[in-house]
């Protein structure tokens, strides 16, 4: 395995690490309701940092967008927006699921559709049966999907055995939300491979291509604002129970205690694509779908690992524990796969 390919690997694996993390600073919010405290993350995740360094890397930033044609921002932007439709089922399916199911259904789904999906609607899919490489990177998917799996079980022995129950389980609608979710989460892979003439434009206007993906953000997280500050928005304004009036007649240290932390969480956020983009760049072309499946796996593994660094699995038992580290183990063993496939 070459080193790029290990680097490429790493970053992804880093991405992943603070995706699993991000929730975290949204925890310690007090007395704001989950529509202020998303719409103040996602504000500085989704449009001042994308935006800011952008500008910083660009030397000429409004030129630079101002090349594109409408033909090729649409779909960039309209992939975001899908992606943003992922991110709101997505915690509507751990309401009805729980997390364990919920997590494991969606990111199953999303694993599958973002990594396969993109080489066969390019014409591609030959890549993966017709090659060596491309078979033993396709197994490596396949075994990431176990690891998945187990990872879920493990999840949900530790929810049986802890008495954790989905706050409104619905079985029927709690399964088609997380199709949803796994489907429409799927627009971030589809969205950077409709970025690539925007990724090759930045190259040649002299950026480094390990950040080269970035000035893409500005428009694909545009699109998944457009529908998560829309969404919190509506509700902010329409739930009786809810309004931003009420969340900012706190004391005014815990508003700015609680906007720190929810921007943090956004900085947390952001961070996972940031390296994102850094793995994505070093991972082969004709191997760049994998990008995906290194991400949501590795998100998988690293949940399961913060986890258990939060003391989240003590009263769990040896079995849920044991079975997580199984998994853990196999999604390694994934990547490893994938990585060789790609030295092929």
């Amino acid at each position: 395995m070459s080193d790029a390919i290990t680097m490429g690997i790493l970053w992804h694996l880093i991405g992943a690490a603070s995706a699993a993390c991000f929730y975290a600073p949204f925890k310690k919010v007090k007395n704001w309701s989950w529509e202020t405290m998303w719409s103040v993350g996602g504000i500085v995740s989704w449009l001042v940092l994308p935006w800011l360094i952008s500008f910083a890397l660009l030397p000429d930033f409004w030129g630079y967008y101002g090349a594109f044609s409408a033909s090729t921002l649409l779909p960039v932007f309209l992939f975001g927006a899908m992606w943003g439709v992922g991110n709101i089922n997505y915690g509507l399916t751990m309401r009805y699921l729980g997390m364990s199911m919920g997590i494991g259904i969606a990111i199953g789904i999303t694993l599958i559709v973002g990594t396969l999906m993109t080489p066969i609607l390019n014409g591609k899919f030959d890549v993966l049966i017709g090659t060596p490489g491309g078979r033993l990177t396709l197994l490596g998917v396949l075994v990431a999907l176990v690891g998945v799996g187990i990872v879920t079980r493990a999840g949900q022995l530790k929810e049986r055995q802890m008495g954790i129950k989905a706050e409104d389980f619905n079985l029927k609608k709690g399964l088609l939300l997380a199709v949803m979710c796994g489907v429409f989460s799927a627009g971030m892979s589809f969205a950077m491979d409709a970025a690539k003439p925007m990724h090759d434009a930045a190259a040649a206007l002299g950026v480094d291509p390990l950040y080269a993906a970035l000035p893409s953000y500005v428009v694909i997280m545009g699109g998944g604002a457009l529908i998560n500050l829309g969404f919190c928005f509506i509700r902010l304004a329409k739930v009786p129970s809810l309004s931003i009036k009420a969340d900012f007649s706190i004391a005014r240290p815990l508003i700015i205690t609680n906007l720190l932390l929810s921007a943090l969480g956004g900085l947390m956020w952001y961070l996972q694509f940031f390296f994102y983009a850094w793995g994505h760049a070093r991972i082969p072309a004709q191997y760049d779908y994998v990008s995906w499946m290194l991400h949501m796996s590795f998100y998988v593994l690293c949940g399961g690992l913060v986890g258990l660094v939060l003391r989240e699995w003590n009263n769990a038992g040896r079995r849920p524990v044991g079975v997580l580290s199984i998994g853990c183990v196999v999604i390694i063993i994934a990547a490893n796969i994938v990585g060789l496939g790609m030295a092929r």
